[in-house]
């Protein structure tokens, strides 16, 4: 089983923006990636099939499949970390976060599930995608 990491997803508030932001990026064949500054040191196990699951407003909602991690070296000369995604984002069950400072470490067993296929939630804003997370009803 794949190792996978989070992180808050800071600016943006729905899920659709992100997809808009993914959306954008590939019509300008821009780079679907992240830079963050720290670099996992347990990237074989996190490659080739684990993701970044994204922490919105306090709900882990959604992950990126994560294509590669390569090492970048900012204009300041600090090296960080580039995070390249597939592009693609997939629904998970929304599954209560609270705040925390870069990415961490998620492994298999405490990932949230991705929703079922055929589950109709792309017709459903976040807020109540949000509320019925909450109450377990996802």
């Amino acid at each position: 089983m794949a190792l996978n990491l989070i992180k808050l997803c800071v600016g943006v508030s729905e899920i659709e923006e992100m997809k808009s932001w993914v959306k954008i990026a590939q019509g300008h064949g821009e780079a679907l990636d992240h830079v963050t500054r720290m670099f996992p040191k347990r990237k074989d196990e996190i490659l080739p099939n684990g993701s970044l699951y994204w922490v919105i407003r306090s709900m882990i909602l959604c992950r990126q499949p994560i294509e590669d991690l390569e090492q970048v070296t900012g204009a300041d000369g600090i090296n960080r970390c580039r995070i390249v995604f597939k592009p693609k984002i997939i629904l998970v069950r929304p599954t209560p976060r609270r705040p925390f400072q870069g990415w961490r470490y998620l492994t298999a067993e405490d990932a949230p599930p991705d929703m079922a296929k055929g589950a109709k939630v792309e017709d459903m804003s976040d807020a109540m995608r949000r509320e019925l997370g909450a109450l377990g009803l996802l």
